[in-house]
């Protein structure tokens, strides 16, 4: 919680003392919605990479099931990227409206 404290801290630093509330509001929102979007990539990035990684032990533990690894593995990096994109959806959603 500290950290989330020190952050909204160095966001308020970073506005000017002439800015109204308005342009306040807007370089708090975008900051947040940015610091949003870099946390739900985490998630997702965590997941593909472990989901790679154990798609590959399996495909050196048994090569004659490779191929179905491999499809069952795209199909769950596609998953696990819309996770990602919905991320990057409500990013836009709290920048722009």
């Amino acid at each position: 919680m500290s950290a989330l404290t020190n952050a909204a801290a160095e966001i308020l630093a970073q506005v000017p003392a002439e800015a109204t509330a308005d342009e306040a509001k807007a370089i708090a929102g975008a900051s947040g919605a940015g610091m949003a979007y870099g946390l739900a990539a985490i998630g997702p990035g965590i997941g593909i990479g472990y989901l790679v990684g154990q798609a590959v032990q399996a495909m050196a533990r048994q090569p004659e099931s490779a191929g179905q690894v491999q499809t069952t593995m795209f199909l769950g990096i596609a998953f696990t990227e819309a996770l990602a994109l919905i991320g990057f959806v409500v990013f836009i959603l709290l920048k722009f409206v």
